[in-house]
């Protein structure tokens, strides 16, 4: 498993016009081949009068699914420029769709490709890249005179506090990077002198 990754922070839009052709950039992050088709078909209701929605994706943390789309523009000049910036950027689980309003000047294949690019580039602007992290969950639950002990430790650790349940006794649930998960059992038994349970739960990036 890789230990970290780059994506996109958010889904986000950006328009840039070339000799009065309108280039609309759509991007989302994705994590699913489904998601991403599920937001392609969305960006084509919403621009269902354009004359080309130009599509690349990237999903799964090794790159399993590429795809891109021309969608009807010259081959080679619209698709693989987009998808070319999310590789550049080393970007995964992203799905960028530029949108073609046509108007009425042809651009040229130097043209196309420095537009779709360009707008692609504006919209992963607006998003934002984002590094997510591999952490493991971890529940650690114990006695409500203990809580603030407790609390104080996770503020002023690297861990992150995900969520926090009250019941007879009160469970934290802690996010832990790779690194620190050997030590991190011993360490809180260590906090709450025994009397604690720690248990450890899935792997996720945040």
């Amino acid at each position: 498993m890789l230990k970290s990754y780059l994506t996109v922070n958010k889904s986000a839009s950006a328009e840039i016009v070339e000799k009065k052709s309108r280039f609309i950039a759509s991007i989302a992050p994705v994590v699913s081949e489904e998601e991403a088709i599920a937001f392609l078909e969305l960006i084509r209701k919403r621009y269902k009068d354009a004359g080309h929605n130009v599509y690349a994706y990237k999903v799964g943390l090794l790159s399993e699914i590429i795809r891109c789309s021309d969608d009807g523009e010259p081959s080679g000049t619209a698709g693989k420029p987009v998808l070319d910036l999310i590789a550049g950027n080393d970007l995964r689980n992203i799905i960028i769709i530029v949108t073609r309003y046509f108007g009425g000047t042809l651009l040229g294949s130097g043209g196309l490709v420095r537009a779709y690019s360009g707008a692609a580039k504006e919209a992963l602007q607006a998003s934002g890249v984002i590094e997510k992290t591999l952490r493991r969950e971890w529940v650690v639950t114990v006695g409500y005179e203990l809580s603030k002990k407790f609390q104080n430790e996770f503020k002023k650790s690297n861990y992150i506090l995900s969520d926090t349940v009250y019941g007879q006794d009160i469970a934290f649930c802690v996010l832990v990077k790779e690194a620190e998960c050997n030590s991190f059992e011993a360490e809180m038994q260590n906090l709450g002198n025994g009397a604690v349970l720690v248990e450890a739960g899935e792997w996720v990036y945040v």
